[in-house]
């Protein structure tokens, strides 16, 4: 079943970004929320409840099912990966910082996708990509690494060999370092979908990995956190609606439906809007504030975004100004319009 999509160009392109509005604006209302849960059971509730929504998309768009060991194989592990670990660290992370710089970091996993792709499956970065990729290992450096704890853990001693339990403790504990690894739990996914796709349906798979990666996030809420929900009023649970609902069905529908258009290079460019809807309605809402070196951090991580989902494009641009045409082009055209004059003398 197709979708009508609308044929204004405004309409249309509203609906490109809305993913990317949703993601962005959802780590508001789940960073506002957090003060009256738990992190497990908020992402538990985002994902569980997204889930059966996006199955019952699934068969009302008469989507096939999984079916065999290896497709619900590969789905449990996506499940754990994307699902489990990526909204479990997201969740931990985003009671550390702020929704801005949360979201951020969320979404420099491009850099880490681009450099599994490339070992993996032997994709080529090219160089605006690997100059993205500079960019963006400077930008995520000044963003994950916050300058009061790495003083404190300098004057602590714990690099000159304070125990190891100390400093892993402490890492676990910065909310920064957490995003960075929901970025990377994210970015596995991101490869490993290449994988669950060859033996199941994009879209169900997609439910079902959030049906199943749910589930170990209410169980872990029930084992380690208390309170989880008796402290939420009416405008938390609509924040966590909204979270659930748009931030997590809505979005990640729109998302793989234009992504199965053929266009996904220059739609998942748009990925760098998420943070900056983020950091515009953590702002307004959440009066949440960077100190200038993480500004700088957000300018070079969405520098490098925006190169590496780009960097064919720029290249073709630069092309077509004779800015990196090889050698040997210019010769071979001399060399043709030799030939053609002779044969014009010839005849």
């Amino acid at each position: 079943m197709q979708l009508n999509l609308p044929k204004s160009r405004l309409s249309f392109a509203l609906l490109l970004i809305a993913p990317f509005f949703l993601w962005g604006t959802a780590m508001v209302a789940m960073k506002g929320t957090l003060a009256h849960t738990t992190p497990l059971f908020m992402a538990g509730v985002r994902l569980f409840p997204a889930g059966l929504l996006i199955l019952l998309a699934a068969l009302w768009m008469k989507r096939p099912q999984p079916q065999g060991w290896k497709a619900w194989g590969w789905i449990t592990l996506f499940a754990l990966v994307d699902g489990m670990l990526f909204q479990g660290f997201l969740a931990e992370g985003l009671q550390r910082t702020g929704a801005g710089l949360g979201s951020v970091m969320i979404d420099s996993q491009p850099l880490a996708v681009a450099l599994m792709a490339r070992l993996l499956f032997g994709e080529q970065v090219g160089l605006w990509g690997w100059l993205g990729l500079g960019f963006g290992i400077c930008g995520i450096s000044l963003l994950g690494i916050s300058p009061d704890w790495l003083l404190a853990t300098w004057q602590d001693g714990v690099t000159l060999g304070l125990p190891a339990a100390e400093f892993w403790t402490g890492l676990f504990q910065n909310g920064q370092w957490l995003m960075l690894l929901a970025a990377l739990s994210m970015a596995t996914g991101t490869v490993m979908v290449r994988y669950v796709c060859r033996y199941a349906d994009a879209v169900s798979a997609t439910g079902w990995h959030m049906v199943i990666g749910g589930l170990p996030l209410f169980l872990g809420s029930a084992l380690w956190e208390s309170n989880s929900w008796q402290a939420l009023d009416w405008a938390d649970w609509m924040a966590l609606a909204y979270s659930t609902v748009f931030g997590s069905a809505l979005a990640y529908g729109l998302f793989f439906y234009f992504a199965s258009t053929g266009n996904l290079t220059s739609f998942s460019s748009l990925t760098f809007l998420t943070p900056v809807f983020a950091l515009l309605f953590g702002n307004l809402f959440l009066s949440e504030v960077l100190e200038p070196l993480q500004w700088a951090g957000v300018g070079l991580t969405l520098i490098s975004i925006y190169l590496i989902n780009q960097r064919e494009q720029i290249s073709q641009k630069l092309a077509e100004l004779n800015w990196g045409r090889p050698a040997a082009e210019p010769v071979a055209e001399t060399i043709a319009t030799l030939r053609d004059a002779d044969s014009e003398s010839s005849g």
